[in-house]
């Protein structure tokens, strides 16, 4: 899977497993996705996806690096105009 491929995926597991905000966007917390067993077996390297993701502007969170039990309360903020679409 290429990086534009694992991003697409990344936001439709944000929005299954996330809460719809009243701007569109999405909120997940690092823990939720690090995980949940079916994020678990798309994601070789969920970390490098999301810091792909970051880069994209496809999402946002506090941080460079996202460190499983350290970081699982931190709010991954998939943003409106990066996820409206796989939700239809």
């Amino acid at each position: 899977m290429n990086v534009e491929e694992e991003v697409g995926r990344l936001k439709e597991e944000i929005q299954r497993l996330g809460q719809a905000q009243s701007d569109g966007s999405y909120k997940v917390t690092f823990g939720v996705l690090f995980n949940d067993d079916r994020c678990a077996n798309i994601f070789e390297a969920l970390v490098g996806t999301l810091r792909a993701a970051k880069k994209r502007k496809v999402v946002t969170y506090d941080g460079e690096l996202l460190l499983q039990g350290v970081h699982d309360n931190v709010e991954i903020i998939l943003l409106p105009s990066a996820g409206t679409t796989a939700a239809a």
